[in-house]
């Protein structure tokens, strides 16, 4: 690895600083990742890609992580990849649950179905995006279910009637209760007995 690999997270965070954009870098297990403000995350991404010891041109992926306990509850990601220097980037930004990043379409088209699929999964907003809608699930789907506080059964399921002739959404019924498992029986409140279900034949 060159001396201006090396030093490229320093570049980075004295480059943007002089623009006036509050950036810091760290380097875990070899990994670059940079942290910004919602505010500068334009700024931030432009400059990874247009200078010419980054040339970060390649957004691979935009995720987020979901902390119920902070503040700033949602963590996203977005993954850079340079091909000039072999190196990738990891930035985050942290936001709430009302707070919007801007969307980064005018600078990566790849970001398009990236950040459909986080406020699909999350319900991060992205300002000035071209198509906000969800991607993964349907148009009538309630909440978002990457959420740690989304129940994991859903709350609706779909079938398709023949007598309507269509699909019908209807609330999930379960005879367990958020499926709190004992290890022991599968599933309880079934008419027939499971394979190995040892706590419903001790019952018999």
């Amino acid at each position: 690895m060159t001396e201006q690999s090396e030093n490229l997270p320093t570049h980075i965070t004295e480059s943007l600083s002089q623009n006036g954009v509050a950036f810091k870098t760290e380097v875990l297990q070899g990994e670059v990742i940079g942290y910004a403000k919602p505010d500068d995350i334009l700024a931030v991404l432009a400059f990874l890609k247009k200078d010419e010891n980054c040339q970060f041109k390649m957004l691979t992926d935009i995720t987020a992580v979901d902390y119920p306990d902070r503040e700033e509850r949602f963590e996203v990601n977005y993954n850079l990849l340079s091909l000039k220097q072999n190196r990738r980037i990891r930035i985050k930004v942290s936001v709430d649950e009302t707070t919007a990043i801007p969307s980064v379409t005018g600078i990566y088209s790849s970001a398009n179905w990236f950040e459909r699929e986080v406020w699909d999964m999350y319900g991060v907003r992205f300002d000035d995006h071209p198509d906000l809608r969800r991607i993964l699930t349907d148009y009538g789907f309630d909440g978002h279910p990457q959420r740690k506080d989304f129940p994991l059964t859903g709350y609706v399921e779909l079938r398709y009637d023949p007598d309507k002739q269509r699909v019908v959404y209807e609330p999930v019924k379960l005879d367990q209760e958020f499926r709190n498992f004992d290890f022991l029986s599968p599933w309880e409140g079934t008419k027939y007995v499971l394979p190995g279900d040892e706590k419903a034949a001790g019952k018999n």
